[in-house]
């Protein structure tokens, strides 16, 4: 057929034509999806190990630096504190007549100009310095302090997710084993050998697998987001299938004394310092302070005898009068004092509370060293065999499907018990050398 434009394609050479067209989409939009998706979504993620974690929380975390800006701005003061008032100029006129004349009718008319220095009581300034240079201290002290506690906080979460991946794996690893269970457990259901409970046991056990998976999910999503508040998006990428090599520890004596020197406490010192110079400081205020002023006063016109007037210089000295401290020094000294007391009381409270916590985690690290090497030695191994004979005498007419359940879901606790155990001793470590002041 044609037309008055030429002769119309046949339907083979149409479907040829879209072929094209649809070949020449599909490329289009893969290379826009090239363009807009980059190929990082298509790579695996590159897993994240702990020490990398640890780097990434510690870079630029903004707390510490918030309390190491406060301590540079506390030693700026500590300067100014130092430093003498600043001294007053005074300009002025004195004895002008107001009932007539100028400034030459009358000998004591004067302009004057003059210069005053204030001198703070005692050593007040000295005092002022060292207390502002103690807090500045007890800042920086306690930016030290947070960096370790930031450090036991990724070191946990990082743990807990390792924990909760690693027991994912496990559990994936076991599904096949519960698969073939039911698979035998029908099997020998079809030919007489077994009843229908066992059957529904088994399938109901793999459900059970199934929201155990859920579970693991759920709460590895956790640990990342808890792990998120120090490394941002990095913190759920995996985890790294290895956990750091911490299965020695110091003598507790030598852990005791390194708590002598952690920051926290060293802060609690720094603050007690603080007050003891606020003390002084209220003892000072109990002494007087002065002022002196130096002053030059001019005077113009002449003498009877003609000779011009004499200009002036005055030198004089303010002193305080601290007579009425019941109310009011008195008083700053008794709240200085209190405030001293508490501080000392609060670093003694604190270095208990390290104290008695180091001990217990010392103690518990001991005993998940010991339980580890029990289920290194035996109770992998036990729970192994043990669910392999359950499920041969099951086979075999000779044992119970209730034993070869509970023979599998032992050895999967166990197994997860393992890590478990694992994990807790390693997040004892990370707690313990944060009081013991362990090297990373």
């Amino acid at each position: 057929m044609s037309s008055i434009y030429g002769s119309w394609p046949d339907s083979q050479v149409v479907r040829r034509m879209q072929w094209r067209l649809t070949i020449i989409h599909l490329s289009l939009a893969v290379l826009v999806s090239a363009t807009l998706f980059p190929a990082a979504h298509a790579q695996p993620q590159v897993p994240l190990t702990l020490a990398e974690a640890e780097d990434i929380a510690l870079l630029n975390e903004p707390g510490q630096a918030a309390m190491l800006a406060h301590a540079a701005a506390l030693l700026e003061q500590s300067v100014a504190a130092g430093q003498l008032p600043d001294p007053k100029l005074k300009l002025g006129l004195a004895n002008y007549p107001i009932n007539g004349g100028n400034f030459t009718t009358e000998g004591m008319t004067q302009g004057k100009i003059g210069v005053r220095q204030a001198f703070p009581r005692g050593k007040s300034l000295s005092l002022s310095t060292a207390r502002l240079r103690a807090r500045a201290l007890g800042h920086s002290e306690g930016a030290a302090a947070r960096a370790r506690d930031v450090l036991v906080a990724t070191r946990v979460s990082w743990l807990e997710a390792y924990y909760w991946q690693r027991a994912r794996q496990i559990l994936i690893e076991a599904r096949p084993l519960f698969n073939d269970l039911l698979t035998i457990t029908r099997s020998m259901y079809s030919v007489g050998r077994k009843t229908q409970y066992d059957v529904l046991r088994a399938e109901l056990e793999l459900s059970r697998l199934e929201d155990r998976l859920i579970v693991a999910d759920r709460s590895r999503a956790t640990a990342q987001a808890a792990l998120s508040q120090w490394l941002g998006n990095e913190a759920y990428r995996p985890a790294a299938l290895k956990l750091p090599a911490w299965d020695k520890l110091p003598l507790l004596e030598i852990l005791q004394q390194n708590l002598d020197s952690h920051p926290s406490l060293q802060a609690a010192a720094a603050a007690v310092v603080a007050q003891q110079a606020a003390v002084g400081l209220a003892r000072e205020a109990r002494k007087p302070g002065w002022a002196l002023d130096l002053g030059y006063g001019y005077r113009d016109g002449y003498l009877p005898n003609g000779e011009p007037r004499s200009d002036f210089v005055s030198l004089s000295v303010t002193v305080d009068l601290p007579i009425f401290k019941k109310n009011r020094q008195d008083r700053k000294l008794a709240a200085a004092l209190s405030e001293r007391r508490a501080a000392i009381s609060g670093k003694d409270r604190l270095a208990a509370q390290l104290k008695s916590k180091l001990d217990s985690e010392y103690a518990r690290w001991t005993e998940q060293t010991r339980r580890l090497q029990l289920y290194e030695a035996e109770i992998l191994r036990l729970t192994e065999n043990q669910a392999e004979a359950a499920m041969l005498a099951y086979k075999s007419d000779a044992g119970d499907f209730a034993d070869v359940m509970r023979g599998y879901i032992d050895n999967l606790n166990t197994r997860l018990d393992y890590i478990r155990l694992q994990v807790e001793r390693a997040q004892g470590y990370a707690v313990l050398a944060n009081l013991g002041g362990l090297p990373r």
